[in-house]
């Protein structure tokens, strides 16, 4: 599994690197806090498939790592992603990290 650390994101961030950022997390933890990436929950990102970018990084995220960890097992073997990053530690590292103000839930 291709992984990307909370640092890296974050200097992709500042550089402004072309990514795609998908946060995975329901909508209530989406809006009590989010790094501003398209949220599709996990129930539906099949459904969504089209709305993620084949043609530049995507880097995938939820609150610990694990559901977009499992999420990028499906892109990659079922669909053939070969694009993609899972957020390692997801946005409860991140708040740890980088940003303490972020109200993880």
């Amino acid at each position: 599994m291709q992984e990307i650390t909370v640092h890296e994101l974050k200097q992709w961030q500042d550089e402004g690197k072309n990514f795609q950022l998908i946060d995975i997390r329901e909508e209530y933890e989406y809006d009590a806090c989010n790094l501003n990436g398209t949220l599709i929950p996990m129930g539906e990102i099949i459904d969504r498939i089209d709305e993620i970018a084949k043609d530049k990084p995507v880097v995938l995220h939820c609150r610990s790592g694990s559901r977009s960890a499992a999420i990028y097992q499906v892109l990659n073997t079922q669909y053939g992603f070969t694009n993609i990053f899972n957020l390692k530690g997801g946005i409860k590292a991140y708040s740890q990290e980088i940003d303490s103000t972020l109200n993880v839930i």
